[in-house]
């Protein structure tokens, strides 16, 4: 007799938790071993994850580089290839969510916090130690929105798309659980729900977890600075674990309503106060010089894509990289589990060709024209001799935001309107990451005890508090890197399960199609017939009057 398949979804560990055991318990360990370790070795930690980050990025950049090139290939292939009219769900599903309410809750969990810290910031950067120009020039200038566009734009959306797209079809249209480990069912079949779908899913929850941890803290380092910029209130680490507590019981709150109530509402009004906020600052600074500089920085940025994403310091030696694409790289990476978790929960009834161009297209142009708003600003500010934003990036760089917009009228209520809205992303990265995370170790169950979502949401907090005193933005950007190493292979391995799935998919539509054809066919022609025959017999029967 064969032994019967227990699905990772149906498990039930001790304790009485509605968990996938090996999943949920190794993943907490391994998480609280971290934090332990960090609190016990502070003083050594910084330096410690600056030696772990320089390695990794010198051994495996290239790898990184290679990969995220190699999934926005794929993206753009399957959007146009004959897999595009697939729907997810089935080709009678409908979406389950408006169009805009769908990018809203996107582009929050996907980029909210990041982009606010980094819009203004790493523009700068390149600017005034640029990897190719001169610093300080026009050409420096250019060359920094150029890059900046690489890490926020397309390639970035490419890797959410990957997962997104692999875990709505494997869960919508196979019927699996919703966690990483069924995007390998082509391949592995009924041993997804063995140790090795258990190792893909605690890698997923360990690499989502830092991923956000890495926002998070960046979001608090910014809060931090806003509040002090305004009210003279003290940045350190010590207001930083208090924001983060404060906020992460707010995201608490939303974790427990769920997405539909807390999660849907929270994105769409986060997403109302950034188009206010994108509108005031377009309105009141230079309008014309952004939206001309938005025409120029993209068809730059489109005209040099191939040279900057496949650049790797080969003969220059330098080590620019590793601390910007290299990051940004296994930033996405390592969020692309919950990002892509997250989208593919939203996106039940759309087409593989309408889920790929929404999620590439969309954001990235709504990111390159946020991105010119602010980051060109500065820069045109900085190019007329204001040396005060430049400054204030090398102070500290969560302050530039806030000096950026001193130079604006009601400066004072534009701070309250950032410090908000960054609160809010912190607020809906932080509780879509928990539902996300309680996806994984529940073992692909899409609605697990309130319970579990909380101490998610909770232990996602716990790390961002624990990186930030170990060692800072530092602890952080290493964190993503080499947790982003291991899930880059596993990425590579869905493409091609991912491929294997559609054209299994695809060939049993057809098929149905084809079928149909035939039984249209047949009963056109067995109509003809009855037709003739009963013409025929009415000719019979007409009687002769002649």
């Amino acid at each position: 007799m064969a032994k019967k398949i227990i699905r990772s979804d149906e498990r039930k560990s001790i304790f009485g938790l509605d968990v996938n055991g090996p999943v949920f318990f190794t993943s907490a360990i391994t998480i609280i071993i971290i934090i332990a370790l960090t609190l016990m070795f502070k003083d050594g930690a910084e330096q410690v994850f600056t030696e772990v980050q320089n390695f990794v990025a010198n051994k495996a950049g290239w790898f990184f580089i290679l990969s995220v090139n190699i999934f926005l290939i794929f993206m753009v292939y399957l959007a146009f290839s004959k897999f595009g009219h697939l729907r997810i769900g089935g080709q009678n599903a409908k979406p389950e969510f408006k169009t805009l309410s769908w990018f809203a809750m996107l582009f929050s969990a996907g980029m909210g916090i990041g982009l606010l810290f980094w819009s203004i910031s790493e523009p700068v950067y390149h600017f005034l130690s640029p990897p190719m120009a001169e610093g300080g020039t026009a050409e420096a200038a250019k060359e920094a929105m150029r890059f900046t566009f690489l890490h926020w734009g397309f390639h970035a959306w490419a890797v959410y798309a990957l997962v997104g797209l692999s875990l709505a079809y494997f869960t919508y249209s196979r019927g699996l659980p919703l966690t990483i480990r069924s995007i390998f069912y082509p391949y592995l079949g009924d041993r997804i729900y063995g140790k090795i779908g258990d190792a893909i899913d605690i890698f997923a929850v360990i690499a989502t977890l830092f991923g956000l941890a890495t926002s998070l803290g960046m979001g608090v380092q910014q809060i931090a600075a806003g509040l002090n910029h305004l009210w003279g209130i003290d940045s350190g680490v010590q207001t930083q674990i208090l924001l983060i507590g404060g906020i992460t019981a707010i995201a608490t709150v939303s974790v427990v309503l769920g997405v539909d109530k807390g999660v849907r509402i929270l994105s769409e009004w986060n997403m109302r106060i950034a188009l206010t906020f994108l509108l005031i600052v377009v309105v009141l600074g230079p309008t014309i010089f952004i939206f001309k500089s938005f025409v120029q920085n993209t068809g730059n940025y489109l005209s040099s894509i191939l040279e900057l994403s496949t650049w790797t310091e080969s003969y220059t030696g330098a080590n620019w990289q590793n601390a910007w694409t290299v990051f940004y790289w296994g930033w996405w990476i390592a969020w692309s589990p919950f990002v892509g978790m997250f989208i593919a929960r939203i996106s039940k009834g759309r087409t593989v060709r309408e889920f790929i161009l929404g999620v590439l297209l969309v954001p990235s142009l709504v990111t390159f024209f946020w991105i010119t708003a602010f980051g060109s600003t500065a820069l045109h500010m900085t190019l007329l001799g204001d040396d005060t934003i430049s400054k204030a990036v090398n102070d500290n760089v969560a302050t530039a935001l806030f000096v950026f917009l001193e130079d604006y009228p009601f400066a004072f209520y534009l701070n309250i309107i950032a410090i908000i809205l960054i609160a809010g992303f912190f607020i809906t990265s932080s509780d879509s990451g928990s539902l996300v995370v309680d996806n994984l170790t529940s073992g692909g169950k899409i609605d697990a005890p309130v319970g579990q979502r909380i101490f998610w949401a909770l232990a996602e907090g716990g790390v961002a508090a624990v990186l930030l005193i170990g060692g800072g933005l530092q602890a952080l950007q290493t964190a993503t890197i080499v947790t982003g190493l291991p899930f880059a292979v596993i990425l590579i391995v869905m493409c091609f399960s991912l491929y294997k799935g559609l054209s299994e998919d695809l060939k049993k539509l057809q098929k149905r199609e084809l079928q149909k054809d035939l039984e249209n066919y047949e009963e056109i022609v067995s109509d003809i017939v009855k037709k003739q025959n009963s013409i025929s017999k009415t000719k019979l029967n007409i009687p002769n009057n002649d």
